[in-house]
This record gives structure tokens, sequence and C-alpha cells, in this order.
């Protein structure tokens, strides 16, 4: 059950239903409007000249990331539910652990292609439990777009000023058949390297593949939208790069597994980097 505090306990997740928006949880209505409220942030720092200072892990930060993740920090906070974003201090393992739930975030997913000014950036919000993702959130400052959901919930997709509106919030057609020819959607900075035997293996079966090059977690976008079969990523990534597009990628009868096990990426590890994995949808799995 989930008390009036926004937890939730046992084991099972109920089944909302969007045409009664009462029963669409709060607390994932309080995230939904956190993420519009900070893309409108980012937005209008993007409107400005942008100075990035370097982390110590090589990434760049802007004052977008720290903007946003502050917005988001303050709204989730109030839900009861524990936070672990990109820009903020993220609490032990030794604590992390026991935690049942939590919100995994990424305030400005695509820095460098804020940076670079194509628009290619994202607002993730995932809400996880007990290490899987139920409940994914990917905002699009730039088109002022949302895309979210889980498998209990349905996935949906509106405009920032539909959210309200639940009536209005468009409930994406699951594609059944492949793109002719298949679509591979990538990062800007993808080359196959370790991941040639697998394009090597796509190809074998679907013959000549189609690309598609894009940053941040718009992939899912054109996964959702059936524009794009896989995603296949042999780079590093952190659990909030890829968390919120689980859940959503899942409640559509798609996967987000490890290219070495075939496993569920799983979350709230000790150490917050994903291995491996390929993002795959319906589609492609009956094929």
């Amino acid at each position: 059950m989930i008390d009036d505090q926004g937890f939730f306990f046992g084991g099972i997740l109920p089944i909302f239903t969007v045409k009664n928006v009462l029963d669409f949880p709060s607390y994932y209505m309080t995230a939904l409007k956190a993420s519009i409220k900070a893309s409108e942030a980012i937005l209008e720092i993007y409107q400005k000249d942008v100075v990035a200072v370097q982390k110590e892990d090589g990434s760049p930060v802007t004052v977008a990331d720290i903007t946003s993740s502050k917005i988001l920090k303050e709204s989730l906070e109030s839900t009861g539910i524990p936070f672990v974003g990109e820009e903020e201090e993220i609490a032990p393992y030794e604590e992390r652990q026991n935690w049942t739930e939590n919100w995994c975030v990424d305030p400005l997913d695509g820095t460098r292609m804020f940076l670079r000014r194509n628009g290619e950036f994202a607002v993730n919000i995932a809400h996880l439990i007990k290490g899987k993702s139920v409940f994914g959130i990917i905002a699009s400052p730039v088109q002022k777009r949302v895309l979210f959901g889980g498998p209990k919930t349905g996935v949906y997709i509106a405009s920032f000023d539909q959210i309200e509106s639940p009536d209005d919030w468009q409930v994406p057609k699951i594609r059944e058949q492949l793109n002719n020819p298949v679509t591979v959607i990538c990062s800007r900075s993808y080359t196959h390297g370790s991941g040639f035997k697998y394009m090597q293996q796509l190809e074998r079966h679907f013959g000549e593949l189609n690309y598609i090059y894009k940053g941040s977690a718009l992939k899912f976008f054109d996964l959702v939208e059936g524009r794009a079969e896989v995603y296949p990523r042999f780079a590093p990534t952190m659990e909030w790069d890829i968390a919120a597009g689980q859940a959503i990628l899942e409640a559509l009868g798609g996967t987000v597994v490890t290219v070495k096990d075939n496993d569920p990426l799983r979350y709230n590890k000790e150490e917050l980097f994903n291995p491996r994995f390929i993002a795959k949808t319906k589609a492609l799995l009956k094929a």
C-alpha cells in the first residue's frame, strides 16, 4: 500500500488508470511538475552564454545543471523518498543499501549537448524500488514534451502544458513491425569499438542497418515512438542516465539488459556505473 506521505509498502504496486488523476500517485505528479519546472529553468539559462566547469571525473557542469538539481531535490524531498542525484552529495552505500525505494535523478542529462546548443538534453527522474526502476520521467526542455510512466501506470507523452490535464495525455502506440531498414539509435560519440560483434550479428539477421545519432535519454523517445528498435551502449553510463528510460521501455514490452548476462539492469548499487547494455523494443524482441 501507499500511505498519505507517499511511501510504498508491500510487494505489489497497484495499477493506476489515467482517467482518474486521483488514482495517479501524488508523488509522481510532484515529480512530473518538478521535471517541468527544472526544464523551464534550464531553457531560460540556455538562452544565455554559459560557461562550463570541469568536474573531477572530467565531465562538464554548468549553472543549468546546478539550478535544475536544486529545484528537483527540493521538490522530490517533499515526498519523503530518498534522493540520489548526479549533482548532489550521494549517501554512502552503507545507508543506501537499507533503502526500499529512492529517486534517481539526472538534472541535466546531456550537458555536452547543452553546451553544443543542439537541443539534445533532458531531465531524467526514476523511481526505484528495491533496485528496480518502476517509473520514469524524461523531459525535453527544448521540445517541451515529457515521456513518462512504468509497468503499473502505463506510459504517456504530454506537452508541458498538458501535465495537469490527464485526459490530454497521449498513449504511445506500440510498434509491432520493424522499420525497414532496422534502425539503431546511438550516442553522438558512438563508434562500433567493442560493440562491433553485436552490430555484425544485427546485420547478419536484418541486413543493412540505419543509424540515428542523438545525445541524452531523448533516445528513448525514438524507441517509444517507433523511429528506432535498438539502443546499444558499450561506453560508460551512470544509473541516472538510463533508469528512467528502462521503466518506460519495459512497460511497453521492451528490455534494457546487460551485454554480459542478458539480465535487466539493476540500480542503487554500491557502484553507480551501469554495465554495458542493450535497450530493445518489443518489435525487435519479437523478430
